[in-house]
């Protein structure tokens, strides 16, 4: 199993409870539609400087590179990708 956690920021000006709201519905719902997504959760950062955090769950390194790639991820993306700054990730397995 393989752990991916991100954390981001956020652009000055975006109002960050709707956009993490937006992104948690769009991505969340992912899980059972692509090959290998096993969790994911989004939820706002309460300390740390960053804005929210991703955590999600995948059966293999493989899984997870071809999520990056699965047309249902890219297209959730483009909902909020301009909302972004700054991202720090993390994978590991377990």
């Amino acid at each position: 199993m393989v752990k991916h956690i991100v954390i981001y920021t956020l652009k000055e000006g975006v109002n960050k409870p709707e956009a993490v709201e937006l992104i948690r519905s769009v991505l969340e719902p992912l899980v059972g539609k692509i090959p290998g997504l096993l969790k994911m959760e989004i939820r706002p950062c309460y300390q740390g400087g960053m804005d929210y955090c991703l955590y999600s769950e995948f059966d293999c390194k493989e899984s997870l590179a071809n999520y990056a790639e699965h047309p249902a991820h890219l297209a959730a993306k483009e909902h909020f990708w301009t909302m972004l700054d700054r991202r720090v990730c993390a994978d590991y397995e377990v």
